[in-house]
């Protein structure tokens, strides 16, 4: 087999003029630089349009290239972040039923090629930032990539510490869409968003805890949980998404007036939220959330119809 440097320039920049295996090659190497760099995964930075959708300033131009912009920054600064993570990870990884298959696990890419891309998207991230937005924004794109970095090399080895650093990282991107675009964040927005980010990291763990108990096995591998923890993650999972539903009634009752024409409409939220936080907790509990749970919040159907509900009580109540 060829190995990708053996590759001559011309298959690399004109790919039908290869032959057939090396077709499949570059194929598979393009494949795996996707799956490394988490496209999916820039679905939980749609977080950056949040603070624009409750200051009720959608239709503003300016204010969407702005959090697309923003967008687009954490996008690649979270993709650099993963093949960092990835390549820290590789040993541990390799233990792990699923990630085993990551490319920098597997042997699919190599680590200094995974270093490379990562300093160019960084750079290319933080230039955008720099030159396109504000100061404020590219403060929280660094804080946002610092965390990271220390969640990969510190923080996701100390139990409840690392749910909590996953938290304040979804924060963060509201923060950063709110920078970008000079909207105040309310207290309400972070107070809810603390105790929901909160509830789906939690989800994100006992569900990876769930699988390593269903084959047998005590411990995560570079985690500091161990299956006899499950109980405790499903409280502290539930009671913080029923917590983030009672701010949002708090807000409602309190924080609404002289902002919706019909407030009590909002109301309907409420229920709709209690079903939707306890969907959630059913399907991490029958382990069968498999991904992100806020990527699963996008991309799961009954997800996007309350979602849906939930931004027309908005607009009928405004």
């Amino acid at each position: 087999m060829r190995e990708w440097d053996d590759l001559t320039e011309s298959e690399i920049s004109r790919p039908e003029a290869a032959s057939p295996h090396v077709r499949a090659e570059l194929r598979g190497r393009t494949l795996a630089w996707i799956r490394a760099l988490r496209l999916h995964q820039w679905a939980k930075n749609l977080l950056v349009f949040v603070p624009l959708i409750t200051a009720h300033l959608v239709p503003d131009r300016t204010l969407i290239t702005q959090a697309l912009l923003a967008f687009f920054c954490f996008g690649i600064c979270a993709s650099a972040s993963y093949l960092i993570n990835d390549i820290i990870d590789r040993e541990a990884d390799r233990a792990h039923p699923r990630k085993r298959m990551r490319p920098f696990a597997s042997g699919e890419l190599a680590p200094h090629q995974g270093i490379t891309v990562a300093a160019l998207l960084l750079a290319a991230g933080f230039s955008t930032a720099w030159f396109g937005l504000n100061a404020l924004f590219l403060s929280t794109l660094v804080l946002y990539v610092a965390s990271t970095h220390w969640y990969s090399f510190v923080l996701k080895r100390i139990a409840m510490v690392d749910v909590l650093a996953l938290a304040g990282l979804y924060t963060l991107r509201l923060l950063g869409g709110s920078a970008a675009m000079g909207i105040a964040p309310s207290f309400w927005l972070l107070s809810f968003s603390m105790f929901l980010f909160l509830s789906l990291a939690v989800a994100k763990r006992y569900a990876e805890l769930s699988m390593i108990l269903s084959e047998g096995r005590r411990k995560a591998a570079g985690r500091g949980y161990s299956v006899a923890d499950l109980p405790l993650m499903l409280a502290v999972g539930v009671c913080s998404g029923l917590i983030s539903v009672l701010v949002l009634a708090l807000y409602v009752h309190e924080g609404t007036a002289g902002r919706y024409t019909h407030p009590e409409l909002l109301w309907l939220i409420c229920p709709l939220m209690l079903y939707w936080v306890c969907r959630v907790w059913r399907k991490t509990h029958r382990q069968e959330l498999h991904d992100d749970p806020v990527v699963f919040a996008i991309v799961d159907r009954p997800s996007t119809v309350v979602a849906g509900v939930i931004a027309a009580l908005v607009w009928v109540a405004s």
